[in-house]
């Protein structure tokens, strides 16, 4: 799942060396930002999971163990694609491309991490919880990562492990998942699409520099693109209301969550209307205020 999106220097540019700490590089390395988001989720999908109760200790455990397996799998994806990053102006300046870390380096603590974080969740979580969290790292930098360079599809395949970190939460607060638990899946899934849609638009040209088969790289009227936008953003608005007709939120969650939906559905037809880079910002923008908002939301109004 991607979260950020910062101003580059224009292409042709020369570019600026920069002096960084270890710990800036290794937080990215990590994609702290990313891995906080991942954290979050999680935390949702085991408040919700949670029948009787908190319980911290299990809490905890959950959350360190995704940790792990959040760092190891950014760190791994980095190392798999630290040559196409060195050729996009948004990622030349990683700390692997730009050489200031060893990727072996890299790849040994990424693993170790990863593998560390899933037997974490084994033996101090439940089965299914690492199970989930195996096929979230596996399904992330095995299929995921490869077909970024081979196919359009790539965007909806890897929104599958971006939505699995609430149903890790779920599964260890439950120790079983059902469509209650799928349903948190299915809301982070929907919401994906518009946002990373988003994001490749405004970098279709650093994607295309790279050979990344992004939709927006090869959609050059951005029609395409649209549409895919509108069709997940409308399907967003039912699934962020399984919540309420399977009894896990009250009629608040509903009516905001409704709202916050049509909100987000709006700005996704203006983007497919206008297609420019100010309304896919304001998108991205539209999209990032809107998970926290929905998930908070359906936090505070769960019932046990």
């Amino acid at each position: 799942m991607k979260v950020q999106v910062q101003t580059h220097p224009q292409a042709g540019a020369t570019p600026v060396p920069e002096v960084r700490s270890l710990a800036g590089d290794l937080s990215e390395l990590v994609k702290a930002r990313l891995t906080t988001l991942v954290l979050l989720t999680t935390l949702v999908g085991f408040c919700m999971g949670s029948s009787n109760g908190i319980r911290v200790g299990l809490l905890t455990w959950t959350l360190l163990g995704t940790t792990l397996l959040a760092c190891g799998a950014a760190a791994l994806n980095q190392v798999f694609e630290r040559r196409l990053d060195a050729l996009m102006l948004r990622t030349r300046n990683r700390p692997l491309p730009a050489g200031r870390l060893d990727p072996r380096v890299a790849a040994l603590g990424g693993a170790l991490a990863g593998v560390g974080g899933i037997v974490l969740l084994a033996v101090a979580v439940n089965p299914l919880a690492a199970t989930v969290g195996a096929a979230t790292l596996l399904s992330y930098l095995f299929v995921y990562t490869p077909l970024k360079t081979r196919a359009t599809v790539n965007t909806l395949v890897g929104a599958v492990p971006g939505a699995l970190p609430p149903v890790i939460g779920w599964a260890a607060a439950r120790g079983e998942l059902g469509l209650a638990g799928w349903s948190l899946f299915l809301l982070q899934f929907f919401w994906q699409i518009p946002h990373f849609l988003a994001i490749a638009w405004l970098y279709r040209q650093d994607y295309a520099r790279a050979g990344l088969r992004m939709m927006p790289v090869l959609d050059l009227t951005g029609a395409q693109t649209g549409r895919h936008a509108i069709a997940h953003a409308g399907a967003l608005l039912p699934a962020s209301l399984l919540p309420v007709a399977l009894g896990l939120t009250s009629g608040v969650y509903g009516v905001g969550a409704f709202v916050a939906g049509a909100a987000f559905l709006w700005l996704t037809l203006r983007f497919a209307r206008e297609r420019t880079d100010v309304q896919a910002r304001q998108l991205f923008l539209g999209s990032v205020i809107y998970l926290p908002v929905v998930l908070g939301l359906m936090v505070f109004t769960r019932i046990p």
